[in-house]
């Protein structure tokens, strides 16, 4: 069996997400700032030179026709007519059903991971557009940086913030994002906002709401951990990211992060990460997104 070589697929948090309208085409017109977060899943790539598709090992109870590190090495198999295959072994540490773009990233990963070692040379648009078609959060993940995103998320200007450190909890709980967006009562008309205009303080998940109400773990994690903080050094006091069910808040310091951490109740998960400006994968690839 072919040794694996191992790839970062890190996690990203939803700064604040707005639902400004609703396209013909069913999807949602977002605005959002993507953070890249220093939890990361790692994808194991080997090439195969017979042509087949094999995951080693995946996610329990997911079956590799919907696991999409899977379903995106098909996809570029079939895009750029390869005839190389590849071994695939996922190893989770990314909470999976928590708004943290755990299947996504995995998706990017493979996708930039067997460009280079297929040799395929797509750039990454071309590699955005085909993630694209996988999930709305997979093209933020391929280009890799913090960024300002619109339309459904695809739309991606590269952000640099402040160094931050990030308590994040998942309530244990998984919620449906296609529940989420076909709510009757979410908010689709949020006014558009500009980078420069935005403000940490000013914006919010327009998901949260919706959650709040119909997962009281969710509910009891966000006023527990707002009950926590000192609003003076944390610059976002608690959130939820994506459409849930993970929350988070951001400090200054890692210390401060780590003591409310220790706090947590046992009934939940929980973990302390760093901002990243750039996705660690990017860095080991040499790529600029």
């Amino acid at each position: 069996m072919t040794e694996l070589s191992w790839w970062p697929a890190p996690a990203k948090l939803n700064l604040f997400l707005h639902v400004v309208g609703r396209r013909e085409d069913g999807y949602h017109d977002l605005q959002t700032l993507f953070q890249l977060i220093d939890c990361c899943d790692r994808i194991g790539l080997a090439v195969r030179e017979d042509g087949r598709v094999v995951r080693r090992q995946g996610l329990a109870g997911v079956s590799a026709e919907q696991d999409l590190a899977v379903r995106a090495a098909l996809a570029l198999q079939r895009h750029t007519g390869t005839e190389q295959g590849a071994d695939i072994e996922v190893i989770k540490h990314i909470p999976v059903g928590g708004g943290l773009g755990g299947g996504s990233t995995d998706a990017a990963t493979v996708l930039l991971g067997l460009n280079r070692l297929w040799r395929t040379g797509l750039s990454l648009d071309e590699l955005g557009r085909l993630g694209l078609a996988l999930g709305a959060d997979v093209p933020v993940f391929v280009h890799g940086n913090t960024a300002w995103g619109e339309g459904r998320g695809e739309r991606l200007s590269a952000v640099t913030r402040p160094e931050r450190w990030f308590l994040v909890i998942h309530p244990g709980v998984a919620v449906s994002t296609a529940s989420m967006f076909q709510a009757p009562e979410l908010t689709r008309n949020s006014p558009l906002i500009t980078i420069r205009a935005f403000s940490e303080g000013g914006t919010a998940n327009a998901f949260e709401p919706i959650v709040r109400a119909r997962h009281v773990e969710v509910a009891q994690a966000l006023d527990w951990l707002r009950a926590q903080i000192d609003t003076q050094n944390a610059p976002i006091a608690a959130r939820m990211t994506g459409t849930g069910a993970c929350i988070f808040a951001s400090f200054e310091r890692a210390a401060q992060a780590e003591r409310i951490a220790a706090r947590v109740p046992d009934r939940w998960n929980s973990f302390v990460a760093c901002g990243l400006n750039r996705s660690p994968l990017h860095a080991m690839l040499g790529l600029e997104g």
